[in-house]
């Protein structure tokens, strides 16, 4: 398996270690203790990560037919993976919600990805999608490892099964297309481009299934993931970075929207899931300036930025930016689609060279 740059994979969670972080010191032991227990099991998955990654990963058979392979196992609230397999490619639905949602999740996105950009599966050559749903007990995440999915059930005073919100699936599964492409590093501004593809694509994955156009969409990651006592609607929104939740026990969301706002921290490798906000408010202004399905162009343009070859590992935002204008121009000439693409970096402050 290669990548540009080399093939490293990381553990990427849907959850930011900052929400669990304030989670944790929540009074309520109800709501403290499933925190701090996820961010210790985080903390030894993203060590396995490490370690498969120096010792080398079983290598997986990938056939390029055009069609999914999709496995769902379940853990049975362990935590040994990939767990007991539950359902294969071609199997009938179940009676379990979760393992059909998760085979569902991973067949949207295998599907956007086929149709709208031509890449069979997330490493282009029709590698299999795993997943493992009911993982731990009260886990609050869910993670792509490097190899597969793998899904908790929340602990429903907070979070509710991970494997509602299809775009979570589709975001996760996409941090496999970077590892596959760009490998962007995953700190600073490189890693919040890396998380920032994972909800543009997890977006779209969204959109796609429920064939809603760029206006249509709610620009949300993960709504319907948030428990009923949490004020709050989500875990980011592309439309207005920092307004997913403003709740009581998890504070409230850091995420700006211009660089005027950057945050500098070195907590969650350097702030990739806070300063991920100000990509995605780009895509968000380049795809509903542009109207339409927003996987079709302004999509293909950022597909075409992070499989191209020429994003390096540690780009900056002024790298991919300028790289966005670039593949505008070579798909769609001096158009609208360059002017959209421009104008929404300008807006939220991220120049191009």
């Amino acid at each position: 398996m290669t990548t540009h740059g080399g093939f490293e994979p990381v553990f990427c969670t849907i959850v930011p270690p900052h929400v669990l972080d304030k989670l944790s010191q929540a009074e309520d032991p109800a709501l403290a203790g499933p925190a701090r227990r996820t961010l210790q099991r985080d903390a030894f998955e993203r060590t396995q990560r490490r370690l498969t990654t120096v010792i080398g990963a079983t290598a997986v058979a990938s056939v390029a037919d055009g069609k999914p392979q999709r496995t769902i196992h379940d853990a049975r609230h362990g935590t040994d993976l990939p767990g007991h397999k539950v359902r294969g490619e071609g199997d009938k639905p179940g009676k379990d919600a979760t393992v059909n949602r998760a085979y569902a999740g991973l067949g949207a996105t295998f599907e956007l990805l086929l149709t709208a950009y031509q890449r069979d599966s997330i490493d282009g050559n029709g590698l299999p999608l795993d997943a493992t749903v009911h993982y731990d007990r009260d886990y609050n995440n869910a993670f792509w490892n490097g190899e597969q999915m793998v899904f908790g059930d929340g602990d429903g005073e907070i979070f509710l099964d991970f494997t509602i919100p299809i775009d979570v699936i589709g975001h996760e599964l996409v941090h496999g297309v970077t590892q596959y492409t760009a490998n962007l590093t995953y700190f600073g501004q490189p890693g919040a481009l890396n998380e920032s593809v994972s909800d543009v694509f997890g977006a779209l994955i969204k959109q796609y299934t429920l064939g809603q156009t760029a206006a249509e969409a709610d620009w949300l990651i993960g709504a319907g993931l948030l428990a009923p006592r949490v004020t709050g609607v989500a875990l980011r929104s592309m439309k207005e970075p920092g307004t997913a939740y403003d709740d009581d026990v998890l504070g409230k969301d850091p995420q700006p929207a211009t660089m005027d706002d950057f945050v500098r921290t070195g907590r969650d490798n350097g702030g990739v899931h806070i300063n991920s906000g100000i990509p995605n408010h780009a895509f968000y202004l380049a795809a509903t300036a542009l109207g339409g399905h927003a996987w079709e162009r302004a999509g293909q343009v950022w597909y075409d930025v992070l499989t191209g070859g020429e994003l390096k590992e540690k780009a900056m935002f002024t790298d991919f930016a300028t790289l966005t204008v670039k593949a505008a121009r070579e798909r769609f000439g001096d158009g609208e689609e360059l002017d959209a693409v421009s104008k929404a970096w300008e807006q939220v402050g991220v120049r191009t060279l």
